[in-house]
Order: structure tokens, then sequence, then C-alpha cells
């Protein structure tokens, strides 16, 4: 016999009370506390009892992946579409989510792949209008408009397709629940099935997560943990360029990015993002550094623009960043000021990385720096040199991991100097690196020396 109680779920983070509050105790927000219906019964018994298996006796199985025409996407993913996983992308209304899954159901249709598209939120005739423009053509892709997840898991087991698309999951609704659409349980309960559903019958799939106003996946992170990939799709609708990050990857590694330029036939994924992102670097300007990050697995060059000036509000001058982390940028200024003597009291500092992209890693220290000190001196950076190094308390310059995966990207685009910690040198003179120079650095003055 199932019983019934009534519980308070806060929709901003998932709290539960047993009683309703007008401002959430866990995360502080006003008016979230929801009544909800929460039923508790017997254990659900789709999948046959599991016993406990000597470790010696567990065969390790091979992740079998389905190739994506789209190498791109690919990449994030890991290799491949791996049978059996879940996979939510995330990103803002309009950002091209429902693009990208289109082109991604039609290229498997054409590989002769059955491919259910679920559109919760689109009736048949606006997808399809969608799937005229990316040239959708033969092949088993079908379409299905219905917002009840008990009439959509019957359909899939009746057509038992090869890649399920549900688009999207804030949309459909559980009948077992008498929530309303939208919420904390529907969320959980409609994924919950999904993946129980994707990994019985063995079939890749896919589920599509709005973003709330305070940027994260509206579910919000319980949902995160309940499927194998979170994908992040961003962008700003004023440009053309998307990037699909990676944030959670069972099957692969995590922080890949994916760019691709949205176009009037799709999004086309530029498969060379350094060329891209500094394709309108400015020349003979100062403030504009090169620096060669890593995102996943990948090189990535980007620029790092700064811009110094005298401020207006006297003792509190401002220290703006975009695509930098904050209080990293705030403690590399304290250390120019004090090793390096120039003084910041009197400006305000404008921090950003060109093209939307977010670097994290301490190894673009040394381009900060660069780009502070050019900004300062009012002179240039030359345009083919490019710096990597992280940056001490003390003003030294300590090595950074995968340098040479960096410096070979920076010679494919036609760099030809790179200054980078003294202590990476010994290890890149085994190798072979040709037509470009390195520079070994100790501290931040010998930088400062060799670039000005």
């Amino acid at each position: 016999m199932k019983k019934v109680k009534s519980v308070f779920v806060c929709q901003n983070c998932g709290f539960q009370s047993p009683k309703w509050a007008g401002r959430c105790p866990h995360c502080g927000e006003w008016s979230t506390m929801i009544e909800e219906i929460e039923t508790s019964g017997t254990e659900d018994l789709s999948f046959p009892p599991a016993k406990p298996i000597l470790y010696k006796d567990v065969r390790q199985a091979q992740q079998q992946r389905l190739q994506i025409k789209i190498g791109e996407l690919n990449r994030v993913l890991g290799g491949g579409l791996v049978l059996g996983s879940l996979v939510l992308i995330g990103g803002e209304p309009g950002i091209g989510k429902s693009t990208l899954l289109l082109q991604v159901s039609r290229d498997f249709a054409e590989e002769g792949k059955k491919v259910l598209y679920v559109s919760s939120e689109e009736s048949l005739e606006q997808t399809k209008m969608r799937g005229e423009r990316l040239g959708i053509g033969k092949g088993e892709l079908y379409l299905l408009a219905e917002t009840n997840l008990e009439k959509i898991i019957s359909h899939a087991l009746e057509l038992k397709p090869q890649v399920f698309i549900l688009d999207s999951v804030q949309t459909v609704f559980s009948s077992s629940l008498s929530s309303s659409t939208g919420t904390i349980s529907q969320v959980r309960e409609v994924t919950n099935q999904v993946f129980r559903f994707a990994k019985k019958n063995n079939i890749c799939s896919f589920l599509v997560g709005h973003i709330t106003k305070e940027g994260s996946l509206a579910g919000p992170k319980s949902l995160e943990h309940m499927v194998d990939v979170v994908l992040y799709f961003e962008g700003e609708r004023d440009h053309s360029h998307r990037i699909l990050r990676a944030f959670k990857n069972r099957f692969g590694p995590v922080s890949e990015i994916a760019v691709f330029n949205m176009e009037s036939t799709g999004l086309k994924a530029i498969s060379n993002p350094s060329a891209f992102f500094l394709k309108e670097r400015p020349e003979g300007e100062s403030g504009s550094v090169a620096v060669c990050t890593i995102k996943g697995s990948r090189p990535l060059l980007a620029e790092i623009q700064a811009l110094v000036s005298s401020t207006l509000f006297v003792g509190n001058p401002r220290r703006m960043t975009i695509g930098l982390d904050h209080y990293r940028t705030a403690m590399l200024l304290a250390v120019i000021e004090k090793k390096l003597g120039f003084g910041f009291g009197g400006q305000d500092v404008h921090m950003n990385v060109a093209g939307g992209l977010f670097i994290r890693e301490p190894a673009a220290d040394l381009g900060i720096l660069a780009a502070l000190v050019s900004c300062i001196k009012n002179k240039p950076v030359p345009l083919d040199l490019t710096l990597l190094g992280e940056i001490g308390l003390s003003g030294e310059v300590r090595s950074v991991s995968q340098t040479l995966a960096r410096i070979k990207e920076a010679a494919s685009l036609g760099f030809k100097s790179v200054v980078l910690p003294k202590g990476n040198l010994p290890e890149l003179n085994k190798k072979s690196i040709n037509n470009i120079d390195l520079i070994g650095v100790r501290n931040i003055k010998e930088t400062v020396d060799v670039l000005f």
C-alpha cells in the first residue's frame, strides 16, 4: 500500500521541508517553497535485483560508441556517443540546442539508424520547418509531439530507436506525480525514468534542459548528478559563434569545448578555434596578448585584453574582469604592485578574454601580467609572441603542464616566440621543436625585461 504525504520543495535548490516557509532555509530564496505530494511504496522491480559479485569475477565491458558526423561534438563527448548513455544539453532559449540535436538526428538517420525526436515545446510542423532549413532528407527519423512521459516511453518501447531525444525535460510531466510541470519533483522523475529506459534498452539518449536566470540548469544540481554527460551551450545572441562545453563526462575528459558558427543552414563546427579567436586581434595596440591555454585535452590560443585608465572613484577604483577569475586577477595586481612598483591605486582596471572564452587555469597568469604592463607602458606585445606560466606570490614564474602541446599549437599558427617558465626548458630540450624561439624566465622582472 502506497503512503502519501505532503512536502514543500524549494524550486531553486530542491530543499524539502514538512512545513511551508516564505524563505528557503537552504538557499535563502523567497517564495520558492511549493507544496508537492510525495508517494512512497514498493520498490521498482523493472530491473532484476542486484547481487554481490567478487571483484575478480567482474568482466570489464567495452564501451561501444556511435560516431557522430560532427567531429567537434565527438571530441566533447570523449570520442563518440556511448550506447545506453544519457546526455543532458543545457543552454538559454534560442541558443541553438534544438538545431544541434536535429542535425545529430539527421546524420544518424542518414546512416540508417532509427531516431525518435520528441518535441514537447513545438508542433511537428514547426520542427519540420527547421528540418527543411537543415536539409533533412531520407532516413528513419521519427517525430513525436507529446508532453506525457508515460506515452512517450510507450511509443519509444514500440519503436525501439537507437537514438532518443527529448526536447525539453522541463515541459514533460509524469502522471505518477500530482505536481505541476516543470517543478523539481517532475524534472527529477522525468529524468530518472528516461535514465532507466536508456540503460535498460541500451539506447543513446539526449535531454534538453533550460538555463535559469541564475545561470544554472533548471532542476537544478540534482539533475546533473542523474545523467552521464552534462554539456552547456553558450554564446551571445548578437554573435554568430557558439561554445559547447563539457562540465561532466563519465566516459571522457571534462572541460572540453567545441566551437560552432551559426549559419542559415544550421551550426557549422569550427575545426581550428585558435585561429578563429585570434583572427580579429588588433595590430600594434597595447594591452593585447595571446596566451595558450588547455581546454580538456585541447590546446587553445586566446587573446587577453587589458585596459588601465584613471579612475573617477577616488579611493575605490574599479576592478572588472570578463572571462577571467576575479580573485586571481586581483592577486596578480597586488604582485605587480609589490614586485614591479607599478601603482593601480588610482586606476580602473578592466580585463577581458576576447570571443567569450573563460580561462581558469593559472598558466594564463603570465599573459595577464604582460597585458597589464603593456597597457601601463603603452607598448604593444609582438603579434608573433605568446606567453604561458603561473605566477606565485613572490613573483616567481612556475612551471606548467602540457607545455609541448601548447607550443606546437602556437607554432602551427605562425607564432615565432614563446615566453615560458625556465623550469619547463629541460624537458623541452629533449623534444624536437622547430621554427619557434623558446625564452625561459624565472620571475616577473625577467619577463618585463624580455618583453619591453
